[in-house]
């Protein structure tokens, strides 16, 4: 029970709830913005409540694994897992300046892959939003199986869905909590920023959102249904089910977990479209699809269309993303030519080309660095590029360029490195197996978390639009530059 001292209550759809109030913040956990998922169906509205419902627990996460990862400790970027023995999960958490009055709003959506991670991790504790005058709110969806498969007379994107149903309800009740609902900024990173990218485009989105961060993300993660049938039917083998929702149905969490991590495999699963390419170059097997009432078109498509011409973005990549997933595995280092040229050639025809143009085969370029350095273009940093290209509306392009010390000084500037800048947490990724290293810049964290701030006050980066002339803000320098065309480029459709 949280002291009444201590302690504020509002009334919200649903019934009462009573909040922490810590200092100049307000603090609200576990929040249900939807009943608890009945599997493979749209999300509901929760059912009332008599009394103030003390909202100091964040509840659990959707049911998902954590694989062990070497040499750093990534707990603080994607929380602990869940085994769905819980299955009351769709909450968002709320931190509010004690005094907001028609504040500007922030809606975190995580990453993960779409098939893990949490609201809860704490390199994004919405404290620093709150006390910078945002009304900050994370969310939790649906992932993996039951989130994001294509299963036949099942609805589609049920993940994308939740969100959508998330951000309704952030509209309808943000005004209790001193927020502005006509003043709300969508931010997320890596999966939930391939989320926000291909909501900007969707027509079920119009409204629910005026300004979008996208980290490390953009719209080109998206699979046709028929492909995406292909895991549909590969999982239900691996499971022993009938590949439809009455099959599914059957399958406990932890088999469903099972089922994931098998699939996850580079060899499992062939999900290559008709030109040879696999748009998550084995990252994940689940994402959205594209081709139903959510997305009706592909994202990059319908942005050349003026879709979400209305929506300010502001989108950016790290300099090295996939230095984390290949140096601590020691992938960057130890793979030789032939495996590197297999690897990248499961999601791209010209794998031999690619790394060619990325300086494998010239002396001194070893062929792990050869692929790293491709894929951070290929898989992260081009297609974003060409995703502020196509957007109609206001664009800022931004490059977080500051480098991890950790792994021997090898982490670099890897993917999700910008996160406890912008929430402004780095003491939970500080320490001898932290993301960040030993001794990250507070001065840097300052300094981004109130460009995003800012961004979400008034729809502006102090620097050029990306534009013609191609400007991104190099982060850790303090300077917008114009950018010349990278290697990838050739390789990447457009």
């Amino acid at each position: 029970m949280v002291d009444e001292q201590d302690s504020r209550i509002l009334q919200i759809e649903g019934g009462a709830i009573r909040g922490r109030i810590d200092g100049s913040v307000v603090r609200f956990l576990g929040i249900p913005y939807a009943a608890p998922p009945q599997r493979f169906e749209l999300p509901k509205p929760p059912a009332g409540w008599n009394g103030a419902h003390d909202m100091d627990d964040p509840g659990r996460a959707a049911p998902h694994r954590i694989r062990p990862f070497p040499a750093i400790d990534l707990s603080p970027l994607v929380g602990h897992g869940s085994d769905g023995s819980d299955g009351d999960y769709l909450r968002l958490n709320i931190w509010a300046p004690r005094e907001a009055s028609a504040a500007p709003v922030m809606v975190f959506i995580h990453g993960g892959g779409f098939v893990g991670g949490c609201k809860d991790a704490s390199v994004h504790d919405g404290t620093a939003f709150a006390v910078s005058g945002i009304v900050c709110v994370a969310i939790n969806y649906r992932l993996g199986i039951d989130g994001f498969l294509p299963v036949p007379g099942v609805p589609t994107n049920l993940g994308l869905r939740d969100m959508l149903f998330a951000l309704a309800w952030v509209q309808r009740n943000i005004a209790a909590f001193g927020g502005d609902a006509a003043n709300i900024t969508v931010f997320g990173e890596s999966a939930g920023a391939m989320a926000i990218a291909d909501l900007v485009t969707s027509p079920l989105a119009k409204g629910l959102f005026q300004r979008a961060i996208i980290q490390s993300g953009h719209g080109a993660m998206v699979r046709e249904i028929d492909v995406a049938q292909r895991l549909v039917k590969k999982l239900a083998k691996i499971l022993r089910v009938s590949p439809d929702a009455d099959g599914f149905r059957t399958v406990s969490h932890a088999a469903a977990m099972d089922a994931i991590d098998k699939v996850a495999k580079p060899w499992a699963i062939d999900l290559r479209d008709g030109e040879g390419r696999e748009p998550v170059y084995g990252i994940s097997r689940f994402i959205p699809v594209w081709g139903d009432d959510v997305l009706p078109e592909k994202p990059i498509d319908a942005l050349r269309k003026g879709a979400g011409r209305d929506v300010e973005i502001a989108i950016g990549t790290n300099a090295q993303e996939m230095n984390l997933y290949f140096v601590p595995t020691g992938v960057r280092r130890k793979i030789g030519g032939l495996l590197a040229r297999w690897l990248l050639g499961r999601s791209h025809p010209e794998a031999t080309a690619v790394l060619k143009a990325y300086g494998y085969k010239r002396k001194g370029v070893q062929p792990g660095e050869a692929m790293t350095d491709a894929m951070n273009d290929l898989v992260f940093r081009w297609p974003a590029r060409q995703y502020a290209a196509a957007h109609q509306g206001r664009t800022w392009m931004y490059e977080f360029d500051w480098c991890s010390p950790a792994c021997g000084g090898e982490l670099g500037a890897c993917h999700g490195i910008e996160l406890p800048f912008v929430f402004r947490t780095l003491p939970c990724v500080t320490g001898p197996r932290g993301l960040a290293g030993m001794d990250p810049p507070q001065a840097l964290a300052d300094r981004v978390h109130d460009l995003w701030a800012g961004f979400a006050r008034d729809g502006a980066m102090p620097w050029p639009e990306f534009g013609a002339y191609r400007t991104v803000y190099q982060m850790s320098r303090g300077e917008a530059l114009h950018e010349p065309v990278m290697p990838a480029a050739a390789f990447v459709p457009e």
